[in-house]
């Protein structure tokens, strides 16, 4: 599929290798290896919609490649490399649609909790914290401002779904599910990424408002997996804009999220499949914005 003169690729067909399809990856098995490759597919409200986003796919793996790089050595993780100029064995015919939006990684035994950190009081957060002055069930201050930053960033696990919403669950249920010494070394080094992170965004005027991080376990040690810090996974804010008490703009999909929410008040869709088709203007400013992710992040 092409859209102007970018190629667009929504879905792909390896032949003879297991694959297993989520929202917006097709990952395939290649034995001690996987394939991730990150398509053009977006979604939102747990439905992928119609129209595809040229480019997202390449960008949200730059995106993870720049923040494995930048943690170092001293994060084990899932990335072998990221499929440029040469496509892994039998895939040559292939390398078309692979190239820049594929990693080959180390495979895993995932540990199946999604492992939420929030620095910053907005989303679900915010309409539970108006609910019951908590998030997930973590006590928080009175009057806390729409968007504004938490006195220290809070953990909040949820469950892993391949499909459908993936739900808020407590500490201590995370604890019981996979085990409190897990859960405990994890979740201290989400937080410890999610705080390095946030001070690189931070020099370079954005702020990470959350993000969701992903573990699996390897020859008895728990590596960093699947994508990293991306707009898919993380709310990105311009930090010369940032006021809180009000809706922030954004660099991630929350911009695609925010144009649904318009069309769900107007009765125009109902949140489940098929989803609407994106006007040709908000598919260009979405790509626009992971690009100024990008651009953002990777200056020295």
């Amino acid at each position: 599929m092409v859209v102007g003169k970018e190629a667009v690729v929504v879905r792909t067909e390896l032949p003879d290798l297991p694959v297993r399809r989520g929202k917006v990856r097709d990952i395939y098995d290649l034995g001690d290896e996987i394939l991730l490759v990150a398509t053009d597919r977006i979604s939102a409200y747990d439905v992928v919609l119609p129209t595809a986003i040229p480019g997202k796919g390449a960008m949200l793996t730059k995106v993870s490649a720049f923040w494995f790089d930048l943690f170092g050595d001293d994060v084990a993780h899932h990335l072998i490399e990221v499929v440029a100029d040469e496509a892994p064995a039998g895939l040559a015919d292939h390398l078309a649609e692979l190239r820049d939006r594929t990693m080959r990684c180390r495979k895993t035994k995932v540990v199946p909790i999604e492992f939420v950190v929030r620095g910053y009081i907005t989303g679900s957060g915010w309409k539970d914290y108006q609910r019951t002055g908590a998030v997930c069930g973590i006590e928080l201050p009175k009057g806390i401002r729409q968007c504004e930053q938490l006195p220290e960033p809070i953990f909040t696990p949820s469950t892993k779904a391949d499909e459908g919403h993936d739900e808020n669950i407590s500490f201590a249920e995370a604890c019981e599910r996979v085990g409190t010494e897990c859960m405990t070394e994890l979740r201290d080094r989400s937080i410890d990424l999610y705080n390095r992170a946030a001070d690189h965004a931070r020099q370079r005027g954005l702020i990470i408002a959350d993000t969701k991080f992903e573990w699996g376990e390897r020859d008895g040690e728990y590596i960093l997996i699947d994508e990293v810090l991306t707009p898919d996974s993380s709310r990105f804010w311009p930090a010369d804009d940032y006021e809180p008490g009000r809706d922030q703009d954004s660099f991630d999909k929350q911009y695609v999220r925010n144009y649904l929410t318009t069309l769900v008040d107007k009765g125009k869709w109902d949140k489940t499949p098929p989803g609407p088709e994106l006007p040709p203007d908000i598919v260009v400013n979405t790509a626009a914005k992971y690009r100024e992710v990008i651009d953002r992040l990777s200056t020295p």
